[in-house]
């Protein structure tokens, strides 16, 4: 069985052990950090704790026994909501909502993107990697908007080179603490593994390249919106390079402030908006577009009356 060794760093005084074990475990959700806790699965300073509500101090050594991945064949086929913003026999583009995990991971193995589409579209399994059938390309849990899959082998491996070579447009929308002084810049900064948190990611010299264009949408009292684009896919990419600024997005624990944003906000700001692509198999250019979701729209509302 995996360990995972980490420690909190804050920037809290305090924080729940399931939330701190949920942002460092990778792709766990914090239900499946509550169930780790209790089952046993989780050490603080090498003594088993299985309340999930004990508060955690900056500067805490935890070790989580994470269970091994689920093999394809074991993959289970159940129906999740989401959205789909376009079908054909090739491909799908969803509309992921937040707290969605894209794949089975560490704690969950039935309540992820990938068991919902297995349930509604079993063509899928055995396309791509054997573990997260069909997906080409991934967004965090608690990011929603648009990503797309694929139905067929081909498609797949037509697509993954497309993003490999940047002929997909993924275009996303957030809500940044304070502002940057262009209206528009490229932050190109390698990013890796954070060497004094390995479950976070961080710029570092010797990272691998990445690059984020943004463009200010609207300047507002304590917050900017704006739409961004990537040119290469971390992760974390986004989260990253706007902290790396000054500017991390709203409501975004791991890299900024978990205060929570304008209306209540207790998500990050952070949304897919818009991906746009010529199709692998007919060459139709396609263009998506999803708006904002309701707890986004609200908190930009707050935002714009503060």
């Amino acid at each position: 069985m995996p360990i995972s060794r980490f420690r909190f760093e804050g920037p809290q005084k305090k924080r729940r052990l399931d939330v701190c074990v949920s942002e460092g475990v990778e792709e766990l959700t914090r239900s499946a950090a509550q169930r780790l806790v209790r089952a046993g699965g989780v050490s603080v300073e090498g003594t088993v704790e299985t309340r999930p509500a004990r508060s955690i101090l900056p500067g805490t050594d935890i070790e989580v026994n994470i269970p091994e991945p689920v093999p394809e064949s074991e993959l289970i086929a159940e129906h999740q909501d989401f959205a789909i913003a376009h079908a054909d026999e090739h491909l799908l583009v969803v509309d992921k909502p937040i707290g969605l995990s894209v794949h089975p991971g560490p704690g969950h193995v039935s309540d992820t993107l990938v068991n919902g589409l297995l349930a509604d579209y079993p063509e899928i399994r055995g396309v791509g990697e054997l573990d997260r059938p069909g997906i080409v390309h991934r967004i965090d849990r608690d990011t929603s908007g648009l990503m797309v899959v694929a139905r067929t082998q081909g498609a797949f491996e037509l697509l993954t080179e497309m993003i490999r070579e940047r002929q997909v447009r993924r275009v996303y929308t957030a809500l940044i603490r304070g502002g940057p002084e262009p209206e528009e810049g490229l932050i190109d900064a390698p990013l890796g593994r954070d060497p004094h948190n390995r479950q976070r990611r961080a710029v570092v010299e010797n990272g691998r390249e990445a690059r984020t264009r943004f463009q200010v949408l609207e300047r507002l009292s304590r917050t900017t919106l704006l739409e961004l684009e990537l040119d290469t896919g971390r992760t974390h990419q986004i989260r990253v390079h706007l902290s790396s600024i000054g500017n991390p997005v709203v409501g975004d624990g791991m890299y900024g402030r978990a205060a929570r944003g304008p209306g209540g906000l207790n998500r990050q700001f952070l949304h897919a908006s818009t991906l746009a692509f010529a199709h692998p198999i007919t060459g139709e250019n396609l263009e998506l577009n999803s708006p904002l979701p309701e707890d986004l729209q609200l908190s930009l509302d707050a935002a714009r009356r503060e």
